[in-house]
């Protein structure tokens, strides 16, 4: 693979000649591992979502891209939208960078919509001759037509003291009559934390202070905040960096998760919360955002990646793609994450089955592919587990299954075709109770995304298998009753 210097790295698109970018998006198209139904970069790598916003009837979304190959470099924002979640436009690139406030990229940020207009803040990220970072947050106006202006001066231009650079990702909201902006920060002591700001005007910010959480050290930097109230609670996501695995949590390089707990006190920065839960359990997400959509429900996205980690797409020009959008819910003090409703307005068939199993492992006709999405319930359970397998051949197979003595899901990767992060691990766990289980399944040509009993726990994962690996195998290790459903994308 291509060992990148550091020039080539912090090239701008616009100085690449065309027939470079041609040859590049060729080899990509030529990628057996392009995605169908989830969004994906057109070439090189894509990361965080932001600007997650609704405005002017449409869902906006961007995310952060360097296009010339699969790694960090000089990141644009690239800009997508959609009237359902569901069918995205290509609208190109939303935020160059290049300018002495991002010079050497447009990280991450977020979008609110303001005077008909919808405010985009992100951090401009800056290296000077001896590769020492600074960081500012930024400001770019789009109007209705979609053209984007990025204002000349930033609109926090420096790193409150106490903190060191790694200060970036600015959340935005409004709360009562204030706007707020929550930033992901490591102190000087090398721990992560939230720093927020507040603004009558999206323009002119105030420091208020670090945001009071009982997570005095949590790992050494706080990614990608975002708050929001749901059910009258009040709920801080995060991706913390430098969590030590703890048993079946923390398995990932690097996590996200939550704090649910009161609303945030924002009058002297406190915030009352209970332990923080992964958002997911699979292998590959990270750096979620969210968002209010125009029927009130809070919808979430996320980067089905994580930083530090060489996928197998590297090689074919691309890496990366987004999470399914998901809606949020409470229940019993705990996030629930279902898909949303348009995704089943994309499905073009179905089969069913009802049947029971005995000790056995069972295919049916029609049930096979590598892009559907599969609803099975396992009910009246006796035995040791129950399961199915997918994207199976004679070599190759992607597992997950209930095991009702340890009382746990458990998803395995490990014959799941072409290997990577094995560090890791390749097996996810997590606890689950009951003597029925369902799994909601959305296979596509390179991922799983496994929503459990209704969404109580969602497994998210990047997987690699041959094309002709395309069968369903369910399983028995004792006895239960089956219904299944399919639908092909």
């Amino acid at each position: 693979m291509k060992k990148w210097t550091r020039e080539e790295r912090y090239q701008k698109l616009e100085d690449i000649p065309d027939i470079d970018i041609k040859n590049l998006e060729k080899i990509v198209l030529n990628c057996s591992f392009r995605q169908k139904f989830h969004i994906q970069p057109k070439t090189g790598l894509l990361n965080d979502p932001n600007g997650f916003s609704y405005f002017n009837g449409k869902y906006h979304l961007f995310y952060q891209w360097f296009p010339l190959g699969s790694v960090h470099g000089l990141k644009y924002w690239y800009h997508v939208s959609s009237l359902d979640l569901v069918n995205w436009d290509q609208d190109g690139i939303g935020i160059y960078p290049g300018d002495k406030n991002d010079s050497h990229g447009a990280y991450s940020g977020s979008g609110i919509v303001h005077n008909n207009k919808l405010y985009l803040i992100y951090t401009g990220n800056i290296r000077d001759y001896n590769w020492i970072r600074d960081s500012k947050q930024c400001l770019a106006i789009m109007d209705k037509e979609s053209n984007i202006i990025k204002q000349n001066k930033p609109v926090i231009d420096s790193i409150p003291e106490g903190y060191t650079e790694h200060f970036r990702d600015p959340k935005i909201f409004k709360k009562d009559d204030l706007y707020y902006c929550f930033i992901g920060a490591q102190r000087n002591n090398l721990t992560g934390c939230i720093v927020y700001y507040q603004s009558k005007n999206l323009i002119n910010w105030n420091l208020v202070g670090e945001l009071n959480t009982s997570l005095n050290k949590f790992g050494y930097m706080w990614e990608c905040p975002d708050y929001f109230e749901l059910d009258n609670k009040g709920i801080v996501i995060f991706s913390p960096q430098g969590i030590k695995e703890s048993g079946d949590l923390f398995n990932n390089i690097y996590q996200s998760g939550y704090l649910i707990g009161d609303k945030v006190d924002f009058s002297n920065r406190s915030f009352s919360h209970g332990s923080f839960i992964e958002l997911d359990r699979g292998f590959d997400f990270y750096a979620p955002q969210t968002m209010e959509d125009n029927k009130g429900n809070r919808i979430l996205i996320g980067w089905m990646g994580l930083p530090d980690i060489n996928y197998p797409t590297d090689k074919n020009g691309w890496a990366n793609c987004l999470t399914l959008p998901r809606i949020l819910e409470i229940r019993n003090n705990k996030i629930i994450q279902r898909p949303i409703d348009e995704l089943y307005k994309l499905q073009k068939s179905n089969l069913n089955i009802s049947d029971s199993l005995i000790n056995q492992e069972k295919s049916y006709d029609g049930f096979n592919g590598i892009e559907y999405n599969l609803k099975c319930k396992f009910k009246n359970i006796i035995g040791k587990s129950v399961g199915v397998k997918l994207r199976t051949s004679l070599i190759e197979e992607t597992m997950i299954y209930y095991d009702i003595i340890d009382r746990k899901v458990v998803f395995d990767r490990s014959k799941s075709g072409e290997k990577f992060a094995i560090e890791y691990g390749e097996v996810r766990k997590c606890f689950m109770d009951g003597l029925e289980i369902e799994f909601n399944i959305f296979v596509d040509r390179s991922s799983v995304e496994i929503f459990i009993n209704n969404g109580q726990e969602v497994f998210t994962s990047r997987i690699f298998p041959s094309k002709k690996s395309d069968g369903i195998i369910f399983f028995t290790k004792g006895q239960s009753s089956l219904e299944a459903d399919i639908y092909q994308y």
